[in-house]
């Protein structure tokens, strides 16, 4: 399997894409054919209704997935793990199958319920909120130690 990230739209702020370009460098050599992937559908910037813009951001979702892709989604309703049992999930999820390891970041709203029944998992980074922003790069950081953790590079310290 390989492994990719999903966003859904473009990230906005220039330290953020400084840093998410810095640990997408970091991270090729770690996992190979890793891909970072800011999804873009039409939506409005005006969309009021939450429902309505969940639904764009489901069609473009599954227009990218394809059925073998293991999809994680990052909820706050999901599983918590320590940096070396992410290391582990991540390295056993890869070594079990076919498709893509795709970790979904979704927008402010949250996914809508087609998507997550779609999801193979669901992933917690944390019990605080951070902006759907800032957990692209918070996730690609944690994605980077999983790989240092897998080689016994000294970067994580326990």
């Amino acid at each position: 399997m390989k492994l990719e990230v999903w966003t859904l739209q473009k990230t906005t702020e220039s330290y953020l894409k400084d840093g998410i370009a810095i640990y997408i460098k970091k991270i090729q050599p770690y996992f190979n054919g890793f891909n970072y992937k800011e999804l873009s559908f039409a939506a409005s910037k005006k969309t009021e209704q939450i429902d309505k813009l969940l639904l764009l951001e489901e069609a473009e979702i599954l227009k990218n997935l394809d059925p073998l892709d293991y999809l994680i989604l990052l909820d706050d309703k999901g599983k918590s793990y320590t940096s070396i049992e992410l290391s582990n999930y991540l390295r056993k999820r890869l070594d079990s199958g076919s498709g893509k390891l795709i970790l979904l970041i979704g927008g402010p709203f949250g996914f809508s319920e087609n998507i997550k029944k779609r999801a193979s998992d669901l992933l917690s980074l944390s019990q605080l909120t951070f902006t759907h922003q800032m957990v692209r790069l918070i996730l690609l950081e944690q994605i980077y130690r999983a790989g240092t953790i897998q080689r016994g590079e000294p970067y994580h310290h326990e």
